[in-house]
């Protein structure tokens, strides 16, 4: 049993040695890890400071002015930096020296530094601005009451005028008045053909407002002056044609009581009489801006054979100087009736009573029968360049119309190719002198146009 025991107990010690082998020796360590470790990374540490004290710190040395900072540069003690929000660098410069030191005071008191004075509360800015606007508010009524003031100086009320001009017997007048006194002084038999023509020619002052010509119907002022254009005077006719012309602009209650009144007839005798040159002019003026915008009174110019008084008129040698004046009504009246039919189509803003006026203006076919597309293909050799462009822009409206004797009249091929070699010559030369938008150039492109519809 000895040997045995022996045996067994060899066997024993042989396995607890073999296990003691195998685990690991850390287990078994007498230190703790985690301390380990920790001074580990403190002596890192430690030795990270000892290199960084190791290096030398350059010390930027600021002025009164800003600077920027570079990085690694160390600022001295009192120092004002900031960041500039536009490069994002930082900027240093010394302080105010009576600042600093102020600063210094306060800091031995125990106060809290004053290092940036820019700084306000909401209730500061509050505050301030209350007092900007109560003082830009003072400011304010003081200006209008200096302007009320000086207003007050240089203007009296109506009521203290009133009173003095009652007692110097003198009447303020309406627009109303004044009109009614123009016209008894010209319709007087006792007034003097100076005195008459002194009247017209200060009512057209009144007439040019749409209101006064309106009250001109009134009191029958409008077809005194109507009547007016009967007179054996040139200068009374003259003078009556230049009222009318004024208070017929764009005014169309005046001119339905112009056509009923018969004025139209009395313009139209005029100018196929002998009269003087200046009386036909303000006559033809009267004519224009009573048919402008009035289609009814177009119809009526057409019954009462206007074309042709108007075509005897520009044939007439010496009233040449109207022709351009014809050309370019009778431009914007054909013009005028293709709108209105345009605008009636695309948009129905015309009412239907006008655009059945329009449609009643057979304009083109009297202008074709008058003998107007010979008549206008001539006035091209007028010198002006502005009665040239009128005379083209017309030519242009009648082609529809007027195309084949357009093709039957050699002349006017003629005319045409030489304006075109004399504007493509201007043309030119305005291009080389840097006009973007020539004139010459426009009317270049007109003949151009002309030339190519009659090829």
């Amino acid at each position: 049993m000895a040997p045995l025991g022996m045996l067994l107990g060899l066997l024993m010690a042989s396995c607890f040695t073999f296990c003691l082998s195998h685990q690991n020796p850390k287990e078994f360590a007498l230190t703790n890890p985690d301390k380990s470790s920790t001074k580990e990374s403190e002596g890192k540490e430690t030795k990270a400071e000892e290199e960084l004290d190791t290096e030398v710190l350059e010390v930027f040395h600021p002025t009164q002015d800003w600077q920027a900072l570079r990085p690694g540069q160390a600022v001295p003690v009192g120092s004002h930096v900031r960041l500039n929000l536009q490069t994002g660098a930082r900027e240093v410069k010394l302080q105010d020296e009576e600042k600093f030191r102020n600063n210094l005071k306060e800091l031995k008191k125990g106060k809290r530094l004053d290092i940036n004075t820019n700084t306000y509360t909401s209730q500061d800015l509050k505050s301030a601005l209350a007092k900007f606007k109560e003082g830009a508010d003072m400011e304010s009524s003081k200006e209008d009451k200096a302007r009320q003031a000086k207003v007050k100086r240089l203007f009296r009320p109506i009521e203290e005028l009133k009173k003095e001009f009652d007692e110097l017997n003198v009447v303020i007048e309406t627009d109303m008045q004044i009109m009614v006194r123009l016209i008894n002084k010209f319709n007087s038999s006792s007034s003097s053909l100076e005195e008459k023509i002194a009247a017209l020619f200060d009512l057209e002052y009144y007439v040019h407002q749409m209101d006064n010509a309106q009250d001109l119907l009134s009191f029958g002022g409008l077809q005194v002056v109507i009547n007016g254009l009967n007179s054996t005077e040139p200068l009374v006719k003259e003078y009556a044609a230049f009222v009318l012309g004024a208070a017929f602009s764009s005014n169309p209650k005046v001119q339905v009581e112009a056509v009923e009144g018969g004025a139209l007839q009395k313009l139209l005798v005029i100018l196929a009489t002998e009269q003087p040159l200046t009386a036909k002019k303000k006559v033809l003026f009267a004519l224009c801006s009573l048919l402008r915008h009035f289609p009814y009174a177009q119809q009526q110019f057409l019954k009462l054979g206007g074309l042709q008084v108007l075509r005897d008129l520009v044939q007439d040698k010496n009233t040449e100087m109207l022709a351009v004046r014809v050309v370019t009504l009778l431009y914007d009246l054909v013009t005028e009736k293709m709108f209105a039919e345009e605008e009636a189509e695309l948009t129905r803003d015309v009412s239907p009573e006008k655009l059945q006026q329009y449609r009643q203006v057979h304009l083109l076919p009297g202008l074709r029968e008058q003998g107007w597309c010979e008549i206008t293909a001539h006035l091209l050799a007028l010198p002006e360049h502005d009665a040239r462009e009128k005379v083209l822009q017309t030519l242009g409206a009648l082609l529809a119309t007027c195309r084949d004797h357009y093709h039957q009249d050699p002349q006017l091929g003629r005319t045409l190719a030489s304006l075109q070699a004399e504007y493509q010559a201007l043309a030119t030369l305005e291009l080389q002198e840097g006009e973007d938008e020539g004139y010459f150039r426009e009317l270049l492109a007109s003949v151009d146009s002309l030339l190519k519809e009659l090829r």
